[in-house]
């Protein structure tokens, strides 16, 4: 049957269309990319900043050596059989080693990569078949643990590589068992794979599991007696090796515990309760899954139960979690995209890219690979293949557009609106992780004081020539009312964050379909406003010296000082063109005259913009022409989305079936009252 369905996904394979052959061409130049540039990294760090792992054999002359106990320097984390199969690099030169290390790793994900898309749960369509293997592979490079894995010069790809070969490339019984029992001579906590085989019927394969596990443990034991005594006795199974176990390095149970404060016996009994319950739920999901058709998913399943229970759970031991991307969640097609994408985003950014730094969030981020692993094993409600929504969702109802303007817009016609809201956990990940790239390229965007002030000089002469250099009088005029100081500078800290985001929040609940458009809008606008920050430098009047500005919002700066510009190392102070500031509100003032059901609303939406113009001049954080640059990047960020998803009314699927063409008022470019999509909601 595996043969057989292997033929047919080859045949579908082999007729992918001209779009597809494009596409996986693509994939593959990016898969190339990243493996020279994974090579690369490792090539031009010098010694002893490589293969961290491996520095502690490193003698004077460049060449690796085994002097004493593996475990005496405290780096190497791995078993005693890992460091048996490791001895005979002790001949090579550590310059050699690092390209041929990284090389051969990179083989090795390349072969996880195609034997887990040989692995995936049928049917598996045309398409999928054939940009499976390229984007896999892509994902498995850029995950955190192959990139940790890579840095370290650990052995984390090989176990999981050697069970995939177990559960779908080997024949027989014998021969899974011994891949399995070799790869928990590499990671202990894979042993609970032969409890899977066991529990599926594989009763043989468990078996010969266990005995090769203890085989290779016995032989590490003959050849190397002292460290196999301090790695399986005295730290009890690796446990307390290289890092402190309560680090956030350190992923599992026992970690989590530990960060929580509990210590001793307390907390050794919890972890053992906890750990016990976790794989009792875990196998359970993992046998019902395998007996499914879900064999991957079982898999994955399985080595996140042995991510959570083993005592030390390191980063670069956490690629069963990114497996856990093949499980199917959801009911709706709106929500199946949720599940992935939160396994992809926790595996590939850190978690305070993920998550803010709030109080409250904290446990949740410092412990985010965890909860991946513990939801992917015990909570996550993956689908069955019997469901009648495995194949066939419910699908998402589609908003059909009115007649543009222009015959070539919407210029991506397939970029199609929907009348329902998005999922809100996808889109407050979303919504994070942009803003985290937007702050770290914010930062990064900077050339430096000197022409920071030089272009401070032009925009302050261009002004002049043109007469609206009116921001030293409306600073020194606002600094001499007391109240309208305080106004401007709470103002200016306060609602650039806050309007913004609530409008955002209301549309989300009263008007969805205006919710994605407004959406894609600002994020436009954010994004084009970084290639100013980047390519343009600008100092704002406060921190111009020698032109007499007060910085009424940061108190006193002394230009002078060698520690001037100290805060520049938090925020980028000279990311001022276009001013976002003026830029966002202008946003709000425009959504909220477009939308807003009431003519005072409108006029109160407006003032926001208004008052914020004045603000960024007044407290001389910005220039007049910044507020235009904000003002450019906004129609912009709004002319793309026109561009590419079209007008901004529609029309709901059931009225456009009635009425195919466009009514006359629509047609003659008339307002016409709105209508009312499948949501309820006025679209």
């Amino acid at each position: 049957m595996t043969n057989a369905e292997h033929s047919v996904r080859g045949d579908a394979a082999a007729d992918p269309g001209t779009r597809a052959a494009a596409a996986r061409a693509v994939l593959w130049v990016l898969v190339a990319v990243l493996a020279v540039r994974q090579v690369a990294v490792v090539v031009r760090r010098p010694p002893g900043e490589r293969l961290t792992d491996f520095e502690t054999w490193t003698g004077a002359s460049g060449v690796l050596h085994m002097a004493g106990s593996l475990y005496d320097p405290g780096r190497f984390t791995g078993t005693p059989f890992a460091g048996l199969v490791l001895k005979p690099l002790t001949t090579s030169a550590e310059d050699a080693l690092g390209v041929v290390w990284t090389f051969g790793s990179l083989l090795l994900v390349v072969a996880l990569g195609f034997v887990a898309v040989r692995a995936l749960p049928a049917p598996v369509s045309r398409r999928t078949a054939f940009l499976a293997a390229p984007f896999a592979i892509a994902l498995l490079m850029v995950s955190l643990p192959v990139r940790n894995t890579l840095f370290l010069g650990q052995t984390s790809i090989l176990p999981v590589l050697l069970v995939l070969l177990a559960c779908f490339v080997a024949r027989g019984e014998r021969l899974p068992g011994v891949l399995t029992g070799i790869a928990a001579a590499f990671q202990p906590a894979v042993l609970l794979f032969a409890a899977l085989f066991w529990l599926t019927g594989r009763r043989r394969a468990a078996a010969t599991g266990g005995a090769t596990f203890a085989a290779c443990t016995a032989l590490a034991w003959a050849v190397m007696p002292q460290d196999s005594w301090t790695y399986w006795v005295h730290h009890l199974a690796g446990a307390g090796l290289g890092e402190r176990p309560d680090s956030l390095a350190n992923q599992s149970l026992h970690g989590a515990l530990l960060r929580f404060g509990l210590q001793g016996p307390p907390e050794i009994a919890l972890f053992l309760v906890l750990a016990a319950a976790v794989v009792l739920v875990g196998l359970r999901r993992a046998v019902r899954y395998a007996r499914d058709g879900q064999l991957l998913l079982a898999v994955a399943v399985t080595g996140c139960v042995a991510v959570a229970v083993s005592p030390t759970a390191w980063q670069h031991q956490l690629l069963w979690v990114l497996l856990a991307v093949v499980g199917r969640v959801g009911t709706r097609a709106s929500d199946r995209l949720v599940w992935p994408a939160v396994v992809v985003l926790v595996l590939t950014l850190p978690g305070k890219m993920l998550l803010p730094n709030v109080g409250v969030l904290l446990p949740v981020r410092d412990n985010v690979l965890l909860v991946a692993a513990l939801g992917a094993a015990c909570v996550a409600p993956f689908l069955s293949r019997t469901s009648p929504h495995w194949s066939r969702p419910v699908p998402t109802d589609h908003a059909r557009p009115v007649e543009p303007r222009f015959a070539w817009v919407p210029l991506f016609p397939f970029w199609r609106r929907v009348l329902s809201r998005p999922n809100l956990l996808l889109e407050l990940l979303l919504i994070r992780v942009v803003y985290s790239a937007y702050a770290k390229v914010r930062l990064a965007a900077t050339a430096g004081r000197p022409t920071a002030e030089e272009h401070g000089r032009q925009i302050h002469a261009a002004e002049r020539w043109l007469h609206i250099d009116i921001e030293h009088w409306a600073n020194h005029t606002v600094v001499g009312v007391p109240w309208l100081r305080d106004f401007f500078d709470y103002y200016y800290s306060t609602f650039h964050f806050i309007v913004p985001l609530t409008i955002l929040g209301v549309l989300y609940v009263r008007r969805p379909s205006d919710y994605r458009w407004v959406r894609s809008s600002i994020g436009f606008a954010t994004v084009l406003a970084l290639a100013g920050f980047w390519f343009y430098p600008l100092a704002p009047p406060r921190l111009m010296p020698g032109l007499g500005f007060i910085d009424t919002v940061h108190g006193v700066q002394n230009l002078d000082s060698p520690d001037f510009g100290a805060l520049t190392a938090v925020t980028n102070q000279y990311a001022a063109m276009p001013s976002l500031h003026f830029g966002w509100s202008l946003w709000c003032g425009v959504v909220i005259l477009l939308l807003a059901p009431k003519v005072w609303m409108k006029v109160l939406g407006m003032l926001h913009p208004l008052f914020t113009v004045s603000t960024i001049v007044a407290t001389g954080n910005h220039w007049v022409l910044d507020a235009v640059g904000g003002g450019a990047v906004v129609a912009a960020g709004f002319g793309l989305t026109y561009v590419l998803c079209g007008p901004r009314r529609l029309r709901s699927g059931a009225a456009a079936d009635e009425s195919p063409g466009p009514e006359p008022a629509e047609a003659a470019g008339t307002p016409v009252p709105e209508r009312i999509g499948t949501t309820g909601s006025p679209v």
